[in-house]
């Protein structure tokens, strides 16, 4: 059982401060890649909530390698986002503030592949048009980068 799942058993759904890291991993022709997460079914960056003890490039070291099966020689500090726009409430009740690093990842290796229970899937994506079903944070992130890509949500 991870941080967060322990103090969820005594808070309950309350709102957190849940501080972690991002990972942007960029291919040879600059698109992004992203993974379909299970509990929102829409595409976000590779990353997660940081674990006692851990520096934030080790949590994203170990997200990478957790939800893509990749590992990078180094990482590159990008920005830092907090505040009222990183509040989000999970499908199940959970309440959180985000406090999220962002890195991009240098020299990764392997081939992305999901690699746990948080992904269904991981596709590259292009940053010169807009992502269907486009997770918000990740919105956020590309948009605060000068990337505007706006959510391009499926017909039902």
């Amino acid at each position: 059982m991870g941080y967060i799942a322990e103090l969820r058993s005594v808070v309950g759904t309350r709102p957190l401060i849940m501080a972690g890291a991002c990972v942007l991993v960029f291919d040879e022709n600059g698109r992004l890649l992203l993974q379909r997460r299970t509990d929102s079914s829409d595409w976000g960056t590779i990353g997660g909530a940081l674990e006692p003890g851990e520096t934030l490039e080790d949590a994203a070291a170990r997200e990478l390698w957790e939800e893509a099966g990749l590992l990078a020689d180094g990482f590159r500090f990008i920005d830092l986002f907090s505040g009222p726009d990183m509040y989000y409430r999970y499908p199940h009740g959970d309440e959180v503030y985000n406090v999220m690093a962002v890195y991009e990842a240098l020299g990764v290796k392997g081939t992305p592949a999901v690699n746990d229970h948080e992904g269904i899937e991981l596709g590259y994506f292009s940053l010169d048009e807009p992502i269907a079903e486009l997770n918000p944070f990740t919105g956020l992130v590309l948009a605060k980068l000068g990337y505007p890509i706006p959510s391009k949500r499926k017909e039902a």
